[in-house]
């Protein structure tokens, strides 16, 4: 009896080990301390670091640490992965995650990174039911299975002209947000339906606004890549909110607050 009931006490605790395994490791991963040079790429990487309050510095190493332990990074093209390509990445991707209760971008499992911009087949079906195959040259792309595509050679370009708006992580890893709601298309989960309100009628105005700005050749705040649809609009908010905080919030008032309450911070405070 006492063998039976031995036997029974192992697999139990085998089951359990099973199932509370990656969570440990995950706490084992947390707990250990920033390694100094990945705190001298993080300096690097985002110029704002030293500016950003203590709890938000800590909050930050915390989110990398996680995003480091839960995704895999694959180099494309021969492409070497090396801890400034990872430690760079996961810092601007774990920018927008710094005060929101949430998981650290769940249906992202893979950072394919290439040297340069990469080149993806498209298919499209025009008038008259007119299928077309082209080749579209990117710097980047956010796809609904669960990866990011970076190009290495974009992200050191965005890193040397901070503050231009610019920010292909950022811009992918925003994608990623979108897509949680269930559907790509400029709202990512929001607390209510009175803030989805909200958002559509702010975000759908100034979708409009840079639409006619485009058109007149008008010079803007916003990259006129965010006229291409709702969820690229959103894309490209997200990088001037993190990049020209201060003239997004000058020109662009109830878009920046709208982009504020969702991401809860204020980047002006750090530039």
């Amino acid at each position: 009896m006492e063998l039976k009931w031995l036997a029974i006490a192992l697999i139990l605790i085998g089951l359990s080990a099973f199932f509370f395994l990656p969570a440990y490791r995950l706490r084992l991963a947390l707990a250990r301390p920033f390694p100094s040079a990945f705190a001298k790429i993080l300096r690097k990487s985002i110029p704002s670091y030293a500016r950003m309050s203590v709890p938000i510095q800590l909050r930050l190493k915390r989110l990398i640490k996680q995003f480091l332990h839960e995704k895999k990074f694959v180099g494309c093209d021969g492409f070497e992965i090396t801890d400034e390509v990872r430690v760079t990445i996961a810092a601007k991707a774990c920018l927008l995650l710094l005060n929101r209760k949430t998981l650290v971008y769940p249906k992202c499992e893979f950072v394919l990174v290439y040297p340069t911009a990469f080149v993806v087949p498209r298919v499209e079906t025009g008038l008259g039911g007119v299928v077309t195959h082209q080749n579209q040259t990117l710097s980047g792309e956010s796809w609904s299975d669960g990866r990011v595509i970076l190009a290495w050679e974009h992200i050191q370009r965005d890193r040397e002209n901070a503050g231009s708006g610019h920010d292909v992580v950022v811009h992918e890893f925003a994608h990623q947000l979108d897509s949680e709601s269930g559907n790509t298309n400029g709202a990512p989960l929001l607390p209510s339906a009175a803030h989805y309100q909200r958002w559509a009628q702010v975000f759908e105005r100034e979708y409009a606004l840079l639409t006619s700005a485009e058109q007149a050749g008008l010079e803007t705040v916003l990259d006129y890549y965010g006229t291409t649809n709702p969820a690229e609009f959103f894309a490209v908010a997200t990088e001037a909110f993190f990049e020209k905080s201060h003239a997004l919030a000058q020109h662009h008032a109830e878009l920046y607050e709208q982009l504020r309450s969702y991401y809860r911070v204020d980047p002006r405070l750090w530039q």
